[in-house]
């Protein structure tokens, strides 16, 4: 027992220091999932084609998200490591190389959207007699047409926060935004539904609330990081030139650029389970709004504590103690996993309770309970496989982590849905458990990696 305990449980010093970086992270993702769940059911009240347009676009932006968190954490193993080293030069150079890298990915993004978004939202849209697929289009364009203007905001806004939050400073991103998820409810509140004189927009005012949202909390945060120069070392001089070391932009890429290739394939992957699922009708598409909707709710323990993986063990191995970032590592994961062990069972209670909140049909929420009563089971497994991949990443691994990330969704989970959706008259809740039992095989492949300690690595040591 105390063999058990000296592995896997740390002291009180410990946890504070976990808390110290988790727990600013778990609080903006806390707030921001919390409201984006009342956002849910204030767009949910205008009825199921409304909220399927608005959720079918979101799943199609996540790809974008993924996309620019994909770019900022290639560079983001190099901060954290750099930051440890104490080279402000270096967390510098990784500043620049992400801004130019999500500038460019944005613009891309931008021409999908304004040239395919209208077929990618169909995609999604089989009739099952539950609603109107024309309407579900049409207010899924609208919606679309005005987020594309925030999705430069956002960019900036990944590439700020996450070097504040490999340097230690996680308070300032997590009140930027708490600021900004304040803002788009109240402003979703007053022009969805037309309140206090202004006008009923419906779902392109839940867009406007979010785009002006954004803004805000770009704001918050590029105005302080310039105003506390002393503090923030690596801002001093960041655009002064945008050159950055050739040995270091070849490093990232050859470490990032699996990162990126992995989150962008991972994200359509999700998507394309979502377009699977959604062969069962716009109920499913329905359900699968609210059980996400609510699943990530709880879901933010195990993120924020993978992000605290990130940046702890990210900066013990950038100064050289490798065993000390080992034994840190495994106390995180275990701590981790027996969190969402408790949270899992509180959410599969809870199941029943949300879907009641939203004005649609009974067959969607009791679709939508069973969906995250399936997801609270698998809570644990997500919570492991989650801190695997941060701390493979973490240690530079980035080629495994692609295998282990985005190959695994495109090799069986895609194969296994689509031919489960296509082929098979199997409701969508027996597909959604098969689908996410698979996932025992990936952590079981993360497990092993844990053991071989292949992630134990200094990447920085030789990069000036």
């Amino acid at each position: 027992m105390n063999r058990f305990r000296k592995r896997y449980i740390g002291d009180k010093a410990f946890y504070k220091m976990i808390l110290v970086i988790a727990f600013p992270i778990l609080v903006q993702n806390g707030i921001t999932n919390f409201v984006g769940l009342l956002d849910n059911i204030m767009v949910g009240q205008l009825g199921t084609e409304q909220m399927s347009g608005v959720a079918i676009v979101n799943q199609v932006m996540n790809v974008f998200n993924i996309c620019i968190f994909g770019a900022v954490s290639g560079a983001s193993i190099f901060s954290a490591q750099f930051y440890g080293q104490g080279n402000h030069e270096g967390v510098r150079n990784t500043f620049r190389f992400k801004l130019i890298c999500c500038s460019l990915i944005t613009l891309l993004w931008m021409g999908i959207f304004l040239l395919f978004g209208s077929g990618l939202i169909n995609m999604f849209l089989h009739d099952d007699g539950a609603g109107d697929i024309a309407m579900t289009h049409a207010a899924g364009m609208e919606y679309l047409l005005v987020m594309l203007i925030g999705i430069i905001p956002y960019m900036l806004t990944q590439v700020y926060a996450s070097t504040l939050r490999e340097t230690g400073e996680t308070l300032l991103p997590m009140i930027a935004g708490i600021v900004a998820v304040c803002i788009n409810l109240c402003l979703n509140y007053l022009l969805i539904f037309g309140k206090l004189g202004c006008p009923k927009l419906g779902v392109v005012g839940a867009a406007v609330a979010t785009v002006i949202s954004r803004f805000f909390e770009i704001g918050i945060i590029a105005i302080w990081t310039h105003r506390q120069k002393e503090r923030n070392v690596f801002i001093q001089d960041a655009y002064r030139t945008m050159h950055i070391p050739g040995s270091l932009v070849k490093q990232i890429i050859l470490k990032g650029m699996p990162l990126l290739i992995n989150e962008t394939l991972w994200s359509a992957g999700q998507a394309i389970l979502i377009q699977c699922y959604s062969m069962r009708g716009l109920s499913a598409v329905a359900a699968l709004n609210i059980s996400t909707t609510v699943s990530n709710l709880f879901n933010i323990v195990f993120i924020a504590l993978g992000s605290a993986i990130s940046i702890v063990v990210g900066q013990q191995l950038g100064a050289g103690e490798l065993e000390k970032a080992v034994d840190t590592d495994r106390k995180m994961i275990f701590f981790s996993v027996a969190c969402c062990v408790g949270i899992g069972g509180l959410l599969f209670a809870c199941a029943p309770l949300f879907p009641e909140i939203y004005n649609t049909s009974a067959e969607v929420r009791s679709l939508a309970t069973g969906l995250i009563k399936i997801s609270s089971i698998f809570m644990p497994l997500y919570a492991f496989y989650h801190a695997s991949y941060f701390t493979l990443r973490t240690g530079g691994k980035t080629i495994i982590t692609f295998l282990f990330d985005s190959c695994y969704v495109w090799a069986i989970n895609i194969p296994v849905a689509f031919i489960l959706s296509r082929f098979t008259g199997i409701p969508l809740l027996p597909i959604f458990f098969v689908c996410q039992s698979v996932e025992i095989f990936k952590a079981v492949v993360g497990f092993v990696l844990l053991k071989k300690k292949v992630w134990v690595n200094n990447i920085v040591e030789t990069i000036g």
